[in-house]
C-alpha cells in the first residue's frame, strides 16, 4: 500500500512540505509506504483545452514538456493521494492548480481513473485564506469521484517562515489524525476488495440453484 503526496509549493522543504511529512509519519507507522512530488522547482503548464484526452484515452496528457504523464502513472497505482498547497491570495498555488486542472481533465477523460481513491488537502497559510484554499482542493477529489479524508479540523496548519507550522499544535495533531484516518480507510478499502466478491459469489450460486 503506497501514498503519493504532491507539494504544490515553490519551496521544496517549507511548510507546506512539513505538513505532509507529519501525515506521513502516520501512514509509514501503519505500515503504507509514502513518496512525495515537489512541483514548486519545476514548471506544469496549464490545460491547453484541447480535449485530445477526451480523443486519445490512453491515461495520459498530449502536452509532453513536463513531467505530467509520469505523475499521472504513478497517481493511477497509487492507494491514496495527498494534495499540499500553500495560500497565495487566498486560495491554493497556480502550480497545484495547473496540475490540478489538467490531471483532473485525463482522469475525467479515462472513466474517472482515480475513482474510490481516498484524496487528503493539506494546506499552509499564514492567516486567512486557508478554507478556501482547502475547499478548492476538496473540489477537485469530488469530481473525481474520489473519497475525501478528514481529520478532527480542517486540513489547514499555520506559519509563515520556514518551519513555523511545527509551532502550531493544533494543526499538527490534525494532520497526525489525518495521517491515522487515511491509513484506517486504505485498509478499510484492501481488506473489503475480497469480501465484496464473497457475496456475489454466494447469490449467483443461488440463483443458479433456484433455476
Amino acid at each position: 500500500m503506497n501514498v503519493i503526496g504532491f507539494n504544490g509549493s515553490a519551496r521544496k522543504n517549507g511548510n507546506t512540505a512539513a505538513l505532509i511529512q507529519t501525515v506521513f509519519e502516520q501512514l509509514e507507522a501503519e505500515g503504507i509506504d509514502t513518496q512525495l512530488i515537489n512541483l514548486g522547482a519545476r514548471s506544469v503548464n496549464g490545460c491547453l483545452a484541447c480535449m485530445k484526452c477526451f480523443e486519445n484515452r490512453d491515461g495520459h496528457c498530449i502536452q509532453t514538456k513536463d513531467p505530467l504523464n509520469d505523475w499521472l502513472d504513478e497517481m493511477k497505482t497509487a492507494d491514496g493521494i495527498i494534495l499540499g498547497t500553500p495560500v497565495y491570495f487566498a486560495d491554493l498555488s497556480g502550480q497545484l492548480k495547473c496540475f490540478m486542472d489538467r490531471t483532473g481533465m485525463v482522469a475525467i477523460a479515462n472513466g474517472n481513473m482515480f475513482k474510490r481513491k481516498p484524496g487528503a488537502a493539506v494546506v499552509a497559510v499564514r492567516r486567512a485564506g486557508g478554507v478556501s484554499a482547502f475547499h478548492s482542493v476538496n473540489a477537485y477529489f469530488t469530481i473525481a469521484e474520489m473519497i475525501i479524508v478528514g481529520s478532527t479540523y480542517w486540513n489547514v496548519g499555520y506559519g509563515m517562515d520556514k518551519g513555523e507550522v511545527a509551532q502550531d499544535g493544533e494543526g499538527q495533531q490534525t494532520m497526525r489524525n489525518l495521517g491515522m484516518n487515511m491509513a484506517w480507510l486504505i485498509k478499510s478499502i484492501e481488506a473489503s476488495k475480497d469480501a465484496v466478491k464473497a457475496p456475489e459469489t454466494a447469490v449467483t450460486t443461488q440463483t443458479n440453484f433456484i433455476r
